[in-house]
């Protein structure tokens, strides 16, 4: 006869035994599911797509930044790719010693990663390193970060790895450029760019004072038109001058980064208020009467862009992290109907605020550029999260970087965060696979080429 505490104990044990298997292999079920074949499916097939890249800042060749000067002279170097990322916001980047060797710079800087090895501003870098140059970045040594930087900087010597890397490599058939290093020029230095008009310093235009540099001056701007600014009306009679031309020359849409000076917060302030505020300087108003005034430039320019079809892009999130939540913008997101509202970063840190919005404002869309770049988990949540609360059509991407490897990299980190998400739906029964390819697509280029019908006719690939 079998003593029942003996029984209850193998009982306890078998069950224990069984808890324990089923808990850590349903754990290493989830953790591999880049390893299964159905991520492999969604992942082949996103990475097919000829991606519309809704945002980045890409220069014209020479034009790059970040160059460095070397003992073989001026280029760009694997610092430059660093310095050039994200990565020094949140990390020292040793400098590079000016008109000295890669070796002189990597004696120092190769101890500076040890600390960021885990964020997603070092990570969404390797895939650029390890696809583009066979390198593994986690355990480069001493000589193959030699090699490595030797063939960057060989690579800059000409454009033509830029251009292969970004159309054939990363596979992008269109790109948005943010030229906010001079706002009002819409010509394209490559095929693929499609211009945006940045409106950020144009909202800020009490005088020509505000402005440092004539490429971002509507006060210039009307100059070399022959129509000086007199007066407020002159003003805004300029500024809508500015988006006929942004509208014939094929723009995109509009781009706003002031979340990186200012609060979202604006106030639907008169035009007779805002009036009293024109011609004056800095010096001569409170910082009261300069918001009230760029509130009012921000709605008015919400207008011009329906008035346009020009869809508006907006900074939300990561920037003054007091003002920059993309809540404080629903008051003039329902006031203007008309206008296609674009969040962008998905509001990072509050991807659900964002969904919100989006979900019950039928003009406002989200764009994750940036999103994987600043958090890789984040973004995955966000992707799930996103569609479980709008529909499909409404999402975008951009790379939002400088340089070929980085452009690559943000891609590839984007285009792998994507197909995870949509693989974990898929494996636990929320969506089928035929249509997680579908959104991936989506996400990728349709959604882009339905916002903005123009760029049909900018398709330069056969696909089209």
């Amino acid at each position: 006869m079998r003593h029942p505490v003996c029984h209850l104990n193998i009982r306890s044990i078998v069950f224990l035994l069984v808890s324990v298997l089923i808990f850590f292999g349903a754990e290493s079920h989830a953790a591999d599911i880049k390893q299964t074949p159905l991520y492999e499916r969604l992942k082949k097939g996103i990475d097919a797509v000829p991606a519309i890249d809704t945002h980045d800042h890409l220069r014209p060749f020479d034009q790059l930044p970040n160059k460095d000067e070397t003992d073989r002279g001026p280029g760009i170097t694997l610092h430059s790719i660093f310095a050039g990322s994200y990565y020094p916001g949140i990390n020292r980047l040793s400098p590079w010693p000016a008109g000295k060797s890669f070796d002189a710079w990597w004696s120092t800087a190769k101890n500076d990663f040890q600390d960021a090895r885990a964020t997603s501003f070092y990570r969404y870098l390797l895939p650029g390193f390890r696809d583009l140059y066979g390198v593994d970045f986690d355990t480069i040594t001493d000589p193959q970060a030699h090699e490595l930087n030797d063939k960057i900087f060989a690579n800059y010597q000409n454009d033509q790895w830029l251009l292969d890397v970004i159309t054939r490599r990363a596979n992008i058939e269109l790109m948005f450029i943010d030229p906010y290093w001079a706002r009002l020029q819409f010509a394209r230095a490559y095929k693929f760019a499609v211009p945006v008009l940045n409106v950020s310093m144009m909202i800020s235009g009490t005088h020509a004072s505000r402005f440092s540099s004539a490429l971002d001056s509507p006060f210039a701007w009307a100059e070399r038109q022959g129509k000086p600014i007199h007066s407020f009306d002159d003003y805004l009679s300029t500024v809508e001058d500015i988006f006929r031309e942004a509208a014939a020359a094929d723009t995109a849409c509009l781009k706003s980064t002031q979340a990186y000076q200012r609060t979202l917060d604006y106030e639907n302030v008169p035009r007779e208020r805002a009036a009293q505020y024109f011609g004056k300087k800095a010096d001569e108003l409170t910082p009261a009467e300069f918001k009230a005034f760029e509130d009012f430039m921000f709605w008015h320019i919400a207008k011009l862009s329906a008035k346009y079809e020009l869809p508006f892009q907006i900074h939300t999130g990561q920037a003054r992290i007091q003002g920059s939540n993309p809540l404080l913008l629903v008051d003039l997101i329902q006031a203007n109907p008309q206008t296609k509202f674009i969040l962008f970063h998905g509001g990072y840190p509050w991807i659900g605020e964002t969904a919100v919005i989006a979900m019950k404002n039928r003009n406002v869309y989200i764009d994750s550029c940036w999103l994987p770049t600043l958090s890789y988990t984040m973004a995955k949540r966000a992707y799930q999260e996103w569609l479980e609360a709008m529909p499909s059509d409404r999402i975008m991407w951009g790379a939002d970087t400088a340089h070929a490897e980085g452009i690559y990299a943000a891609t590839e980190f984007t285009r792998q965060c994507l197909a995870e998400a949509l693989a974990e739906k898929v494996e636990r029964d929320e969506l089928l696979e035929e249509h997680a390819a579908r959104i991936g697509r989506q996400i990728m280029r349709d959604n882009a080429l339905k916002l903005f019908p123009k760029l049909k006719r900018q398709l330069w690939r056969s696909e089209g």
